[in-house]
């Protein structure tokens, strides 16, 4: 009997105007708290990293991204979601 490979789904950017007010704020408080709170020799609060995130996220240099494999939404930066997009899923069963 073969063992099934688990169809492996790719991320998916989420547009910042799908959430409620209230799910953003939730998005971005979470990603802060994961991140952590060491901002280097200058201490920021943690409103003045909110106010930063969303000014980010106005100017499209953040991302939302959910990945349903996990069923996380994570927040990343234009740059890196560019990047990640660009690699191609060997998960997928595909081979060279």
């Amino acid at each position: 009997m073969q063992k099934e490979t688990p169809v492996i789904a790719p991320p998916v950017e989420i547009p910042l105007e799908a959430l409620s007010p209230q799910a953003l704020a939730g998005v971005i408080n979470e990603f802060i708290f994961r991140e952590g709170t060491d901002y280097g020799i200058q201490e920021i609060t943690h409103e003045k990293k909110i106010e930063q995130i969303q000014k980010q996220m106005s100017q499209g240099d953040i991302k939302i991204v959910f990945d349903p494999n996990s069923e996380t939404v994570t927040l990343m930066t234009n740059q890196d979601w560019l990047r990640f997009r660009a690699i191609p899923d060997l998960s997928l069963g595909q081979s060279e």
